[in-house]
């Protein structure tokens, strides 16, 4: 789809068709970057976004960050219940 760019003050801008604002699920904030010769807008990445998925795989094997982060100093100087 070919589109023209609109004098905005000292930038440009173009105008997205709302089928394609739709279909791409974007609303009122987007991502921009530049990638080899294209500029690609998307949706923001929310914050810990599969964080919560990731957890649940985790099994008892894998065991907590508490346990990697645990060393011979928290095993003497604190109480652990």
């Amino acid at each position: 789809m070919k589109t023209k760019l609109v004098k905005i003050g000292n930038s440009q801008g173009i105008r997205i068709p709302k089928s394609l604002i739709e279909a791409a699920g974007l609303e009122s904030e987007i991502d921009m970057e530049l990638e080899s010769n294209a500029i690609v807008l998307r949706r923001p990445r929310t914050a810990r976004a599969g964080w919560e998925d990731a957890f649940r795989q985790l099994g008892p094997e894998d065991g907590t960050i508490d346990d990697a982060l645990r060393s011979e100093w928290d095993d003497a100087e604190w109480e652990w219940e």
